[in-house]
């Protein structure tokens, strides 16, 4: 079940321009351990032997090899009790921002205020690297989803649909903002327009 959940969601991230040739991987957390998406993989056309599980810190308790990113699962799902599935990938609209170390800010409309208030955008560091996963992490203490500069992003969510929402609606809220600049820039939201949908945003919650 788990593993077809993942294999759905990398199909969904491939059909929506999310996903591009063998970059980029999925994990979800259960009591077993952390699934992870296997190193080498294209998400947009996934098998369940692509799928491998890994313990908490990391070792493989299956067959396969993880992700080779599977140390920034690891420590994202230790600060984040409320995390439970994980998607890194290299859209072209947030991986462009990344490239430009953007981060997405401007209240340009509400769904990113609403969702997001912020996309940061974390220094660069060599991919799999410890560095890597240090200076996402710490963006994700507070943030479900950030860009990785020069990279491309990852969001996390408590459950994989919300994940993939996640990053789905961050590609949208880059793609927006991009398009704006291109024909003379956003009306910016005011800052009482942007209080009041933080209100909203909390009494929702």
């Amino acid at each position: 079940m788990i593993k077809d959940k993942i294999i759905e969601i990398g199909k969904r991230l491939y059909l929506k321009n999310l996903t591009i040739g063998t970059s980029g991987n999925i994990s979800i957390k259960t009591n077993e351990g952390i699934y992870i998406t296997a190193s080498g993989t294209a998400l947009g056309n996934l098998s369940r032997e692509d799928i491998v599980l890994i313990d908490d810190t990391g070792n493989e308790i299956s067959e396969g090899k993880a992700s080779s990113e599977k140390m920034l699962h690891v420590e994202i799902y230790k600060i984040r009790q409320d995390i439970k599935a994980i998607i890194h990938t290299h859209p072209v609209y947030l991986t462009t921002f990344a490239s430009c170390h953007k981060a997405l800010r401007e209240p340009i409309m509400s769904e990113n205020i609403l969702y997001f208030e912020e996309i940061p955008v974390a220094e660069y560091a060599m991919p799999s690297s410890r560095k890597l996963v240090r200076n996402t992490v710490k963006y994700l203490k507070t943030r479900d989803v950030t860009m990785m500069a020069n990279h491309g992003a990852i969001a996390c969510a408590n459950n994989i649909e919300n994940a993939f929402l996640k990053m789905e609606t961050a590609e949208y809220y880059a793609q927006v903002s991009l398009n704006t600049k291109i024909i003379g820039g956003a009306k910016l939201l005011s800052d009482n327009d942007v209080l009041d949908l933080i209100n909203l945003k909390n009494n929702i919650h």
